[in-house]
């Protein structure tokens, strides 16, 4: 008798949490507002364990449908990051532009000098801290470009300087930086 009664109370306590099993999935797999979307997108990315100071990867979303861009120094990287990304609830699709920059020892030679340049000077050694640092060194084929954030507009004008006086790049650095705290307008 007593079993019977704990083989009822288990099957409807198996029940139960199938039942919050289901209406939890079900959650987790509907729309979800943009910002909400837009977190989680940007979340994945960071917290992608290959994404490196190397590598810039933005995206934009347009009603569950992400769209990535940027560049990537690693083949696997790019749909490594496609894969991440598809798997978010709310994701409907993912359209992946990301570019994969050439596999070049010369550029990785590039990279590793305009990194030291930059991260080396006292006012920019603070950018080289955390997992992915604020300023991202991409070099394709021998050019230059910053991307990533900086506090101020000298230290976005420190930064292109540095990177320039690296040495072996083959025209201009292209120092697209954002400035967190422009200048406030004068009236």
């Amino acid at each position: 008798m007593k079993r019977a009664i704990l083989g009822k109370v288990l099957m409807a306590a198996a029940l139960v949490v199938g039942v919050a099993a289901a209406t939890d999935k079900g959650k987790s797999n509907a729309p979800r507002s943009g910002a909400d979307l837009e977190k989680s997108v940007r979340h994945e990315i960071l917290m992608y364990s290959s994404y490196t100071l190397w590598d810039d990867i933005s995206f934009r979303i347009d009603n569950g449908h992400v769209s990535l861009l940027g560049a990537v120094s690693q083949p696997y990287k790019k749909a490594d990051i496609e894969r991440l990304v598809q798997r978010i609830p709310g994701v409907a699709s993912v359209t992946n532009e990301v570019k994969v920059l050439p596999l070049s020892p010369q550029d990785d030679r590039l990279r590793l000098q305009v990194a030291r340049a930059i991260f080396r000077d006292p006012a920019l050694s603070r950018y080289a801290m955390g997992a992915v640092p604020a300023i991202h060194i991409i070099v394709d084929n021998g050019r230059v470009t910053l991307t990533g954030a900086v506090n101020n507009n000298l230290e976005k004008q420190v930064a292109g300087i540095r990177a320039s006086a690296a040495g072996l790049s083959f025209g201009p650095v292209t120092n697209n930086l954002t400035v967190d705290n422009p200048p406030a307008k004068k009236s």
